[in-house]
């Protein structure tokens, strides 16, 4: 595969890196949502490299001979490329309908410096989805209520993420003095993880190492 520019971070920041470099950025992205009790950060720049390079890799196809082994073998790569860019899409998206009145909340009360976890595109989807959940939810049930129950407030019908579930994980760089909870009355105990260890922890206590890539869910 050939090199290709990426964006990683910021606009100013850019990483050269190969196409295999980054297919394996984007399978850490897909099991760390997968395993994820909440939505995280969207990665629709690399999405956006993959999906081009999905299309050279296409293009290289339809110009190969008929009944090439080598063919054969990078449209397989391609089929299971393509499974996880919509498997990683697909996840966002039922995580945004799940939680859409806690994830608008959550996006009104950002700074201007914030980045949103959404992508605009997805941003503008669970707007609509709210707005056409709310009006089907007028016309189905409150039009038959007393007037006084009339009123719909998303933030009392909200759900949201539990950052309380356990969640396995790998650490991939070493993090010292990460506080945990014990079993008993002990209170919270500090720890380190080691490169290369695993294991099952509160989402809530590595859901930061897991944005700085410091572990990953498996």
């Amino acid at each position: 595969m050939d090199d290709l520019d990426i964006e990683e971070g910021s606009d100013e920041e850019v990483e050269q890196m190969t196409a295999a470099e980054a297919l394996a950025m984007v399978e850490k992205a897909w099991l760390n949502e997968k395993f994820s009790p909440e939505l995280l950060p969207h990665k629709q720049d690399l999405v956006d490299v993959m999906l081009d390079q999905l299309n050279g890799m296409q293009e290289n196809i339809s110009r190969a001979k008929k009944g090439d082994l080598k063919a054969s073998i990078h449209k397989m790569e391609i089929d299971r490329i393509r499974y996880v860019l919509a498997s990683y899409l697909r996840i966002r998206l039922e995580k945004i309908e799940k939680f859409v009145h806690h994830l608008l909340e959550e996006e009104a009360e950002l700074g201007e410096d914030v980045p949103s976890r959404m992508s605009p595109e997805e941003l503008q989807h669970a707007k609509n989805f709210a707005a056409n959940m709310e009006t089907l939810f007028n016309d189905v049930v409150l039009r038959h209520m007393p007037r006084n129950l009339k009123k719909l407030e998303g933030s009392k019908v909200a759900a949201s993420p539990n950052k309380d579930s356990y969640v396995f994980l790998q650490v991939q760089e070493q993090v010292d003095q990460v506080m945990v909870d014990t079993a008993g009355d002990q209170g919270d105990e500090a720890i380190d993880l080691e490169k290369g260890s695993q294991h099952i922890m509160r989402y809530r206590v590595v859901a930061p190492l897991i944005n700085n890539d410091a572990v990953t869910l498996i």
